[in-house]
């Protein structure tokens, strides 16, 4: 592929990514002035987060955690008192 200028990169970056995305470009050369700045590649392997169990071990729940689970229900509803 031809590098791509700046304009139509910033224009176009949705089609960009997708293209790689698809395997149809290895590589995408973005240009500044006819010069080669940077180049849009695929990741060699996605970049996952873990989120379940995060903190699991970190700290330690207290039996009492849903002893005040009616006041915090009464307060979400707008109500003042119990």
């Amino acid at each position: 592929m031809q590098p791509v200028n700046m304009f139509e990169a910033k224009s176009s970056l949705s089609r960009l990514v997708e293209a790689i995305e698809a395997g149809a470009e290895s590589e995408i050369v973005i240009a500044r002035h006819g010069r080669p700045v940077a180049k849009l590649v695929p990741v060699d392997e996605p970049i996952v987060q873990k989120r379940i169990g995060v903190a699991k071990g970190k700290f330690e729940v207290p039996d009492s955690i849903d002893a005040h689970n009616v006041e915090v229900a009464a307060l979400f509803a707008g109500e003042t008192k119990l």
